[in-house]
């Protein structure tokens, strides 16, 4: 890259210590820029020579390092954390105990769970999804009219919809006699609309949508797919089912909770060693978290140079293969043993046999 030509670089120290500014204080990216400005110590860290009162850096790029680092490139940066607080915390000493064959002996401790990071969306419903694809469709009628500068106004949805959609939602028992007239009749105006589209956009040489109003329209033609499957079919469930319109990628989780039995979002798996927290697996999709318990294992392996001691988990990710796996390595979990419990004999409590099994 040319040194005279182009856009001057940003020093990394620059961009990182911003970062650190902005998380540490919990600053919005604007917010960021002007506390540096009037700090001569944050610019100092930054790596400035001189105080100045010009903007270090456009707030936009915090925007555009979100979006270039990846959750690949955000764990390098978390190793590189747990690496510089081990070695401080063995004051610089790496001597490690070793086994009569030379490896590392196992040592410390690991906790593994999953959660999901809750997106906060609308619960949704087959009327409601249905209803919004139909507005959406109506917002892109009315934009290629008057792109097109029609005089004539197409059709909208007959108000006999409206107040039947609008009285089902106000119902708190819904039967589903109720519930598939409403969806049939949305069905019908949605592919009305779709009709009406199709002839309007084979007036134009290119697509003349807007990003966002095109990427709408793309997802309700999946909504509308799938949700003539499942009224044909007469199901509520099918493959990769989109629930929310403006963010496409969230899926249906099951998670069985006491609080709520679904949950919309990423499903995360964690680890926890040593006090520093990972993020070992990220899926909009819905898995089993035992998959994950081989992997964070070694994960843990090739950060601390050896196993851990112990590991800490619910009774998932106890499976005979896993249970296997721990036990070539010499590694305890904290899981009930497969099989029938063996049957106390009088005169002893449970408490004295956990003792001497330990």
């Amino acid at each position: 890259m040319s040194s005279e030509t182009g856009r001057s670089r940003v020093s990394p120290q620059t961009v990182i210590g911003a970062m650190i500014i902005k998380h540490k204080l919990k600053l919005s990216d604007i917010k960021t820029i002007e506390t540096i400005k009037e700090n001569p110590y944050m610019q100092f860290m930054l790596g400035l020579k001189e105080f100045q009162e010009e903007p270090v850096f456009d707030p936009s790029l915090f925007v555009t390092i979100r979006k270039r680092i990846s959750s690949e490139y955000f764990d390098q940066f978390n190793q590189e954390i747990i690496k510089c607080a081990e070695a401080k915390k063995d004051n610089g000493h790496n001597k490690r105990n070793k086994d009569e064959d030379g490896n590392p002996k196992n040592k410390g401790k690991l906790q593994m769970d999953a959660t999901i990071a809750d997106q906060e969306i609308k619960y949704p419903t087959d009327h409601d999804l249905l209803n919004d694809s139909r507005i959406i469709s109506e917002r892109v009628i009315d934009f290629l009219s008057d792109a097109l500068s029609l005089e004539e106004n197409h059709e909208h949805t007959d108000e006999k919809l409206v107040r039947l959609f609008l009285n089902l939602s106000k119902k708190r028992k819904k039967s589903k006699k109720d519930i598939r007239r409403c969806s049939k009749q949305q069905l019908q105006y949605l592919r009305r609309n779709f009709k009406t589209i199709n002839k309007l956009l084979d007036k134009f040489d290119s697509l003349p949508l807007p990003a966002k109003l095109l990427k709408q329209y793309w997802v309700i033609q999946h909504v509308f797919t799938q949700q003539s499957y499942m009224y044909e079919n007469n199901i509520h469930r099918c493959d990769n089912r989109i629930v929310n319109i403006h963010q496409p990628q969230v899926r249906p989780i099951v998670r069985g909770k006491q609080k709520s039995k679904v949950e919309f979002g990423a499903k995360l798996g964690l680890s926890l060693s040593n006090g520093f927290s990972r993020l070992d697996t990220i899926s909009w999709d819905a898995y089993n978290e035992s998959f994950d318990f081989k992997k964070s294992v070694e994960l843990y392996h090739k950060l601390h140079r050896h196993y851990p001691n112990l590991i800490q988990v619910d009774q998932i990710y106890a499976t005979k293969a896993n249970r296997a796996f721990l036990k070539s390595l010499g590694i305890r979990i904290t899981a009930k043993p497969l099989g029938r419990p063996p049957k106390q004999k009088k005169g002893r409590n449970c408490s004295s046999k956990k003792e001497e099994e330990d």
